[in-house]
């Protein structure tokens, strides 16, 4: 079957003496139904001509970042947003250099640094270039922002050397697009839900107690799970984020309430229960407000634990049952525990006593345990970037 017939496609061929085959890229795309838009860069045009590139793509070829022809449309936000997909292919070294650090200097960057879609990167350069730390370096940086790479081969060169660094050859880039687009259509059959934010747990119609969880990781990810073709639902607890556009958001106040909306919206495929949930509750609200005393008690009692019963005791129980653990102390010894006894596929365990990475904060750094004991510590990064990644390893998990 067909995935890639009318998708959009934006290819940015950069310059190498491997921009060749971006022709016959453009050419492939076109042959299974594609529209594919071009931008070059300088260097691009030292190699192949707009010439040429227009009359395969039969459009228009873009490389100015201030065009006087559009001057009424910025071409970096329109072309972002007009592509399902970017592809980068040739991905030269400085390419791959600049997208790492930020840089947006000319159309190419800018476009990308603007986008949201998903991003693939073909590397081409040569085999010194390839191995050299800096490259090693922002390649993993990329990886970490989400892109994907593709290749590159180990073959002989046009500058007559041996090794890894060649292109990887049209018809395989055609196909992992293919595979890309494949299993988004799969996902779009997947439900997945998500709890995010923390509980209120009112002592009286004007205080509660409650945690400093932000809910950013958990919007994070269920915007990663709609864009990779999910049926998202989340369910968040009192935050100041903004709802995000086709995901059904539910919102809710108390571990009860988080607890009936998550049971109100199985079966699904994937639960992720990101949610600081109060372990707590009043054991009798007031109705009134409480006065000023010079003291008082407040007797307490447990909450439903959500993920505990998501895993254990509930007939309808999600494929996947990812829960979160944020820690203090001994971080790996509570993550295996709680993997443990609640019986869940995944814990995401993170420090929150580092305020750089803790509540609140853009950025994250977690080690995920999983059910047969083995975990894997990932690099701190913005908590976007993180979403994808776990997005991309449940995709794996469930094919």
């Amino acid at each position: 079957m067909n995935n890639i017939k009318n998708k959009k496609i934006l290819l940015i061929i950069c310059g190498g003496i491997s921009a060749y085959k971006s022709l016959e890229i453009i050419r492939l795309l076109k042959k299974q139904g594609a529209t594919v838009k071009t931008i070059l860069t300088k260097s691009a045009k030292e190699f192949i001509t707009p010439l040429s590139v227009a009359s395969l793509s039969q459009e228009k070829v873009y490389y100015d970042l201030f065009s006087h022809e559009n001057e009424s449309e910025m071409d970096h936000i329109s072309l972002s947003r007009w592509s399902d997909l970017i592809l980068v292919a040739p991905a030269t070294a400085n390419t791959i250099s600049k997208l790492s650090t930020g840089i947006s200097e000319d159309l190419a960057s800018t476009v990308i640094l603007a986008s949201d879609k998903e991003i693939f990167l073909v590397p081409a350069m040569n085999v010194r270039m390839w191995e050299h730390p800096s490259t090693k370096e922002n390649l993993k940086k990329l990886k970490n922002f989400g892109y994907q790479i593709i290749g590159p081969e180990i073959g002989d060169m046009a500058c007559g050397e041996y090794g890894q660094g060649k292109m990887t050859e049209p018809t395989k880039i055609i196909n992992e697009i293919e595979i890309y687009f494949l299993n988004l259509k799969k996902n779009r059959k997947l439900k997945a839900l998500v709890t995010s934010g923390p509980t209120h747990e009112y002592i009286d119609p004007i205080r509660y107690i409650s945690n400093r969880s932000s809910g950013k990781q958990g919007y994070e990810i269920a915007k990663s799970l709609k864009k990779n073709g999910f049926e998202t639902t989340l369910i968040s607890g009192p935050t100041n984020l903004d709802p995000i556009f086709g995901v059904n958001q539910i919102n809710v106040n108390s571990a009860e309430e988080m607890f009936k909306a998550v049971l109100d919206h199985l079966p699904t495929d994937v639960a992720i229960l990101s949610a600081a949930v109060g372990d707590f509750k009043i054991k009798n609200e007031e109705k009134n407000k409480i006065k000023k005393k010079e003291n008082f008690d407040l007797k307490l009692e447990k909450n439903i634990d959500i993920l505990n019963h998501i895993s254990n005791h509930n007939s309808l129980r999600p494929k996947v049952v990812i829960g979160f653990a944020a820690e203090t102390n001994d971080l790996e010894k509570h993550a295996k525990k709680k993997l443990s006894e609640k019986n869940c596929d995944w814990i995401i365990a993170n420090n929150v006593s580092d305020s750089s990475i803790g509540f609140g904060s853009d950025y994250n750094e977690v080690s995920i345990f999983y059910k047969d004991m083995k975990y894997e510590k990932l690099p701190k990064m913005e908590k976007s970037f993180l979403a994808e990644n776990i997005v991309k390893k449940i995709i794996s998990y469930l094919n």
